[in-house]
């Protein structure tokens, strides 16, 4: 039985949820699952817009056949070739075998790495920057969008309607419950979490590559944007598009402490709250914590873009940073997170190395500021040391 959803008069959802699934990409947990959108533009010509990954095939199929109404398909557009969007482009041609396949030189190369079609060049429509195709009522304008995230990477802009078709730009994680508009849903309080997270762990180290399109956005009128992974926005788009804006120019979105701290048997984790408490005494009410052992990593890269100020701790272990605090940091400057002020405290019985190693890799990222002094802790904090974090507790609220 179908399951689609009117989007306008002539365009309609046809997406998928899946709510089983734990890792994205084998890597984020989905607490609340994720939704694989695909669209149908029913015009003069049919128009589907990307399909979606092979584990929600049978509803997507069931979808597109109640979206064609016994039509056959003339347009299939490959916005982008990961495989929880093109998966079934294979099917889709066995369905539909007259169907041309509108895509750039990129996707026409990915798609014979991923498929063994044999499609006469015929059968491809290959656009590039500016390309328009004309469906009847529609005129469907192509942008290119390298690196946002993969190369191929394209955005279909329906200049009738002011559609944005953006990929994976402007995505959430979470399953569609129903409601597939943001505007149905308290998203600020209930999703920007997870559209944060869904940014910057998948498309947070292209910055520069995202801020190109965003100008290229900002020629256009834009009345709604589809993405290919949570909420269509047809209100409020400014305000989604800014943080958007914030989080490709790597700028916080608050004024705020986050601290991370790795501990073994908690004398590093009482340092770092005690360096909380003294925070708040000092009149600092946005503080966040989070133990590296126990929190998820995309959660704390997340985190990581949202306040301008952070603070790692850190034991020293087998010589090096506590492994999972490690992995963070450099998970971190994989991301390109950059524009922030930091500041270190580490912990070693025998050797405390943790500090200089964690300051070894945080001078890796642009332009961030270390905030003095660095605190060295001899297996547990001692009275003396108070003062220490007095110090480093006024000179975190001085950057700030």
């Amino acid at each position: 039985m179908h399951n689609i959803r009117k989007i306008t008069e002539d365009l309609f959802w046809l997406g998928a949820n899946d709510r089983r699934l734990a890792l994205f990409e084998n890597v984020y947990p989905l607490p609340l699952g994720v939704s694989y959108n695909a669209y149908m533009l029913r015009d003069e010509k049919t128009v589907l817009l990307d399909t979606v990954d092979s584990a929600v095939s049978g509803q997507f199929f069931e979808n597109l056949a109640a979206a064609l109404q016994g039509r056959a398909l003339d347009y299939l557009i490959v916005n982008h070739m990961e495989p929880d969007h093109c998966a079934e482009i294979a099917r889709v041609l066995q369905i539909h075998p007259a169907a041309k396949i509108v895509c750039n030189a990129q996707t026409k190369r990915m798609i014979a790495q991923f498929f063994d079609l044999n499609l006469p060049d015929e059968q491809y429509v290959l656009v590039k920057e500016g390309d328009t195709l004309n469906t009847g009522r529609h005129i469907l304008q192509f942008i290119m969008a390298p690196m946002v995230h993969w190369p191929e990477v394209m955005m279909t802009y329906d200049a009738t309607d002011k559609t944005l078709f953006s990929a994976d730009a402007f995505g959430t994680f979470g399953a569609l419950n129903g409601n597939i508009f943001a505007d149905e849903v308290d998203f600020a309080r209930d999703y920007l979490d997870e559209a944060r997270r869904y940014y910057t762990n998948i498309v947070g180290k292209y910055g520069p590559q995202v801020q190109a399109v965003l100008k290229k956005a900002a020629g256009l009128e834009i009345a709604r944007i589809c993405p290919l992974h949570g909420f269509i926005w047809r209100q409020n788009l400014g305000w989604f598009i800014e943080k958007y804006a914030k989080w490709a120019a790597y700028e916080a979105e608050e004024k705020g402490v986050l601290i991370v701290y790795g501990s073994i048997y908690g004398h590093t984790q009482n340092a770092a709250e005690i360096l909380a408490l003294k925070l708040a005494e000092r009149g600092v009410k946005n503080i966040k914590m989070h133990d590296v052992s126990v929190t998820h990593a995309s959660y704390i890269v997340a985190d990581a873009f949202k306040f301008g100020t952070l603070v790692f701790a850190a034991a020293t272990y087998n010589g090096g940073i506590f492994t999972p605090m490690d992995n963070l940091l450099r998970d971190l400057t994989a991301h390109n997170l950059q524009n922030r002020r930091m500041a270190t405290l580490d912990n070693g019985t025998w050797a405390a190395l943790a500090g200089k190693q964690m300051r070894e890799e945080i001078a890796k990222w642009k332009n961030c500021t270390v905030i003095e002094p660095q605190i060295s802790i001899k297996s547990a904090l001692t009275d003396a040391q108070q003062s220490d974090l007095d110090a480093l507790a006024n000179a975190i609220v001085a950057q700030m």
